[in-house]
């Protein structure tokens, strides 16, 4: 495919992008002597910029969400028909695309039963902080009002979920934050912060540590990522989530998993939490639910949650009184039921399953070939390669030079991420692989061939 673009034909696109357009995660700095990239096409895992210049991309638009890849008309047809018959009325009432898709939805999803809309993952994750305040508020004499996070973890960037991050360069600047949000210990092995064999567990008791010191009469939730996305892509040892389980049951603390990264498919099964044979209490999701086509996020919760706001109906506060004014657009649930027909049809959770393999095993022949890789981690077509000075003592890699390798790769066509601003120490070192969930052999060898190719330039 060619765009068949001179130089100079959107230039006044470029123009305008660098006049007015703020961007996400830029040092703009930078625009006043190069232009910003601007993307004018996308295919499959393909991209084409208005240069006309072609990129694979590894990281589904960015930030892992284009898990169907581009260029899919049957969601594209879909949402405009839908849009044509009836775009938008306010979550109070109901519409055929959102009650269709929470019925599909709630098919992959045994034990859980509700589903409330919005737009963004950030704010599905307020959604589920509200509902534990006003549980903890009506059910529990005001107790129980307190959130744990965890370290590393990320879940969102409004100041409410700001206050739950576990990447402190994210939140950095951007306090003071609220009261009743509590940290607990990353549960990363590699980096492991207790010298004992069954470490998974020990992770896990460090949570009942922290519930024992707050006061359990004190602590409503526990928010945590199935597989932590920004912090390092880290995936839990062994036996931890049993144990948090066993720990949340044994506290009445309700489980909150956060898959707006992991959710539809990321990680080989529709959501990350499966791979692990937890039941949480309430579920969060965006990004992947329709791949970018439209936005579109969910807070899923169990039977037992959702009665907690119907138990009086004579109160005129008994129930959730929140609204998402974009919740009520048919275009998000419209297009993740096309997105999740497409993930069924093609049999994309099985290609993830396969492809990931692929994509750990030549990592790990990579970090065989070099030393600067300490780590390889990862589940599904959701990887991380960890870069280290010296992998005796794990001393982190310098930011540029992962950087570097980043641009080494963009400059041989092909976009992999690498954690940015996020964590404190020099631990901004691993870099990140979330291609579309059609990605092939082909597409998984490129990749990991253009990190070959980068390391041993970079680190030479």
């Amino acid at each position: 495919m060619s765009l068949n673009l001179k130089q100079n034909d959107l230039s006044h696109v470029v123009a305008a992008d660098r006049e007015h357009v703020w961007h996400h995660l830029s040092q703009h700095k930078q625009y006043e002597t190069v232009d910003p990239r601007v993307f004018v096409e996308g295919k499959g895992l393909k991209l084409w910029d208005a240069n006309g210049r072609e990129y694979l991309d590894a990281v589904s638009g960015g930030v892992w969400t284009v898990n169907v890849g581009y260029g899919r008309e049957s969601i594209a047809n879909a949402v405009r028909d839908q849009l044509v018959k009836l775009n938008y009325y306010a979550g109070a009432a109901g519409n055929v695309p959102a009650a269709l898709f929470a019925g599909k939805l709630i098919e992959k999803m045994p034990g859980l039963s509700r589903v409330y809309y919005s737009n963004s993952g950030s704010e599905a994750n307020e959604k589920a902080y509200k509902m534990v305040r006003q549980i903890a508020a009506r059910h529990r004499g005001g107790k129980k009002w307190k959130i744990l996070y965890r370290e590393r973890d990320y879940h969102g960037t409004t100041i409410g979920t700001l206050a739950t991050s576990g990447q402190p360069q994210r939140a950095d600047q951007y306090g003071p934050y609220p009261d009743g949000f509590v940290m607990v210990p990353h549960c990363l092995e590699y980096r492991k912060q207790w010298d004992v064999e069954n470490y998974g567990e020990r992770a896990a008791d460090a949570i009942e540590e922290v519930i024992l010191r707050e006061g359990p009469d004190t602590v409503g939730a526990i928010i945590l990522e199935p597989v932590t996305a920004g912090g390092g892509v880290i995936t839990p040892p062994e036996g931890y989530w049993q144990r948090v389980q066993e720990i949340c049951t044994k506290y009445n603390i309700l489980l909150i998993i956060d898959e707006v990264v992991c959710g539809l498919g990321r990680t080989g099964r529709w959501f990350g939490y499966q791979q692990y044979d937890i039941k949480p209490d309430i579920v969060t999701m965006a990004k992947g639910v329709a791949s970018g086509y439209a936005a579109i996020s969910c807070t899923v919760t169990t039977e037992r949650v959702f009665e907690m706001f119907k138990d009086a109906p004579e109160d005129g506060m008994s129930y959730f009184r929140d609204i998402s004014t974009f919740g009520g657009c048919t275009a998000g649930p419209v297009a993740a039921l096309e997105n999740m027909l497409i993930i069924e049809d093609e049999g994309l959770l099985e290609n993830t399953i396969r492809m990931g393999e692929r994509t750990l095993a030549n990592l790990n022949a990579l970090m065989e070939k070099h030393a600067v890789i300490g780590d390889v981690r990862g589940k599904g077509l959701f990887c991380g390669a960890e870069l280290v000075a010296d992998r005796r003592s794990k001393e982190p890699a310098d930011e540029k030079s992962v950087q570097a390798v980043v641009a080494d790769c963009l400059a041989q066509g092909v976009i992999v991420g690498a954690t940015n601003r996020s964590l404190n120490g020099g631990l901004n070192n691993t870099l990140c692989l979330s291609p579309a969930l059609i990605a092939t052999p082909d597409d998984i060898d490129r990749i990991t061939g253009a990190i070959d190719s980068a390391l041993t330039k970079v680190f030479a």
